[in-house]
């Protein structure tokens, strides 16, 4: 199966507000640097870590069933950075989360996770998806529009 629905550097041309699963607050690491430098680059970041309360300045929330409606209806991305085999359980939050808000329109795996079961619930609940690719390597690739 592919590995996306839709163009990753469209995706990061035409979306700024990003849920970020699996967020960080360990400078060291991708969940931190990566989110980081999107909300350098002048992208919202919503944090998703049931340890934090906040994350990079911004209010973290325990899950993405947990993010308040007015926020969640915002949310163009979620972006995830958990194991590949947590796609799923994270793929239904988005579909549900879709269904309650209308949102989010991609799901976003990063580099290196893939999951064929997680594209299976996405595909049936409509949610186009990326996967196996780094949000900050488009980023810096994607050129001019």
């Amino acid at each position: 199966m592919q590995k996306f629905t839709l163009d990753p550097k469209e995706v990061m041309r035409r979306y700024r507000v990003i849920a970020v699963v699996g967020a960080s607050k360990n400078p060291e690491k991708e969940a931190n640097t990566v989110p980081a430098y999107l909300q350098e680059h002048g992208y919202t970041i919503i944090p998703v870590n049931p340890t934090a309360d906040n994350i990079l300045g911004v209010k973290a929330y325990p899950s993405l069933d947990e993010i308040p409606v007015q926020v969640a209806k915002t949310v163009d991305v979620v972006d995830v950075f958990r194991p590949s085999d947590e796609f799923p359980q994270v793929a239904k939050q988005v579909a549900e989360m879709k269904k309650r808000t209308g949102r989010p329109l991609v799901f976003w795996g990063q580099l290196g996770l893939e999951n064929e079961e997680a594209k299976k619930i996405l595909s049936e609940a409509k949610v186009d998806y990326v996967m196996d690719k780094c949000m900050r390597v488009e980023h810096r690739f994607m050129g001019p529009a």
